[in-house]
């Protein structure tokens, strides 16, 4: 990378490290750290919320969809919008003043009020657990731009210097940095895909001329993706919406309901359409240089011959001339990061306030607290670097993490808000049934029926113990009136 790139990359993370100096002297305490004082507005809301669903992950995954099904891949983020306005309308007007008036801080929280503080602990676990796999997985999108971009800069290098990065201003600043920067981080990625990445990939291939003469028609279609894939995309993203601890820190950092909810239709639609096909058209841009040869001097011949999610950031290095190269990473990191530090911040919360304050009482308002909070961040961004350097797919640990979280959480989430009797019993035996069922299918069965997810199966498991365990023991039910 030229030095005028590479200056602009770093004069880039310089400033996002500068949010979050600026916010380590502004936080007082625990609250500001995780909720931001709870009044941020709709718009900062809303494109925090974005920029963390969509955020790196996605940004090189669609990229690899683009790249492997075409423009079919885009129906991945329209799960995202589904749960978006779902959740909006059915989830916030419930949690967002339950939230205000107990001080609620973490996802699991919700279970201690309409369960108990067993339950809670248990969803901690694998919120926490969860978590920490997606901030690896961003790391790892960030890891795999970097050594694409950077020609001397191996892959393990390039984890250290990412998650040096992500860690390093999410410590500082807690969610008031989260959150500015997001929404900064994703207008510059919004502006660098419509003014920047997309009309110089398309110049640069040949135009629709090119696309037609070199792919099939597959690849132009929006039905090049079989039901069981959306199925396994809808039952994995859309209850995420119900049960990610990333939403539920912004549901109570939101001004009120009304700003809340703004928010989350905001998020929706820039998920899909305008995100979903801006990420898979760069990809099928991608996949038609690769098959023209254009990355052959970077040693893939052919298409087939280099990883799906390496196309994207190889074709940016490719055709982007100096200066704009520079300003194409600062887009990509944007993206990263914005999920990334979202993602650190949640298993934060859930190791701190849902696991060790079970054990030990800290005060929420003190500076102790503050300082614990930055030492758990820490701490959990080393371990997310560690295991982002035994995975080598993006979208596969991305999608396992939210699996894991999905398949335990979701259904004792719906009947602690939606039922009048809460069994406790229940829900703990369905949390742990949903996620180890998940878990164990998917490390040791590769084929399920139907080609259908392992998600899909741990969440009927969880349903099944929780009915079955509600109806053998229904002494163990709680009565609650949700406001």
């Amino acid at each position: 990378m030229h030095w005028i790139d590479a200056g602009i990359f770093i004069f880039y993370m310089l400033v996002l490290l500068g949010v979050g100096v600026y916010f380590l002297r502004k936080n007082k305490n625990a609250e500001d750290f995780f909720v931001s004082g709870r009044n941020m507005t709709r718009w900062h809301i809303g494109l925090s919320v974005v920029a963390t669903d969509v955020g790196g992950g996605f940004s090189i995954g669609l990229g690899g969809l683009g790249f492997m099904m075409g423009l079919s891949g885009s129906w991945m983020l329209f799960t995202g919008l589904i749960g978006a306005w779902v959740s909006a309308v059915l989830l916030i007007p419930r949690i967002h003043p339950l939230g205000k008036e107990i001080r609620l801080f973490t996802f699991p929280q919700v279970f201690e009020h309409f369960f108990n503080k067993k339950v809670a602990l248990v969803a901690g676990i694998i919120s926490a657990i969860g978590y920490l796999g997606f901030t690896s997985s961003q790391i790892l999108a960030g890891a795999k731009l970097a050594s694409a971009s950077f020609v001397s800069l191996d892959m393990e290098t390039a984890l250290i210097v990412m998650g040096a990065i992500t860690v390093g201003y999410t410590v500082l600043g807690g969610m008031n940095a989260v959150i500015y920067t997001d929404t900064i981080q994703w207008i510059v990625l919004i502006s660098g895909l419509c003014f920047i990445g997309i009309p110089l990939s398309y110049h640069a291939i040949g135009g629709m001329d090119a696309i037609r003469n070199t792919l099939s028609r597959d690849f132009l279609s929006l039905g090049n993706v079989t039901w069981q894939t959306l199925v396994n995309w809808g039952v994995t993203i859309i209850p995420i919406w119900f049960v990610g601890m990333t939403l539920y820190q912004r549901i109570y950092a939101s001004r009120d309901v009304k700003e809340a909810r703004k928010a989350w239709f905001i998020a929706g639609l820039f998920e899909w359409p305008v995100m979903a096909f801006m990420g898979v058209a760069l990809g099928l841009f991608a996949r038609v240089a690769a098959e023209q040869g254009m990355f052959a001097q970077l040693g893939y011949p052919t298409a087939m011959s280099m990883d799906p999610e390496m196309g994207l950031p190889v074709l940016l290095r490719t055709i982007l001339p100096v200066g704009l190269m520079g300003v194409m990473m600062a887009v990509y990191f944007s993206a990263i990061l914005s999920t990334a530090d979202s993602c650190l911040m949640a298993a934060s919360g859930n190791l701190l306030t849902d696991i060790v304050s079970r054990f030990f009482h800290i005060d929420h308002d003190s500076k102790r607290m503050l300082h614990l909070s930055q030492v758990f961040t820490l701490v959990l961004g080393l371990l997310s670097i560690l295991l982002a350097s035994f995975m080598g797919n993006v979208l596969e640990l991305m999608l396992y993490s939210y699996a894991f979280m999905v398949s335990g959480l979701f259904v004792p989430l719906i009947a602690a808000l939606f039922f009048k009797k809460r069994n406790a019993r229940a829900a703990m035996m369905a949390m742990i049934a949903g996620g180890a069922t998940t878990v164990l299918l998917s490390i040791f069965i590769k084929k399920l029926p139907l080609g259908l997810d392992a998600n899909l199966f741990g969440i009927s498991v969880s349903l099944f113990v929780f009915i079955s365990v509600s109806y053998c023991w229904p002494t163990a039910s709680v009565n609650l009136k949700v406001k």
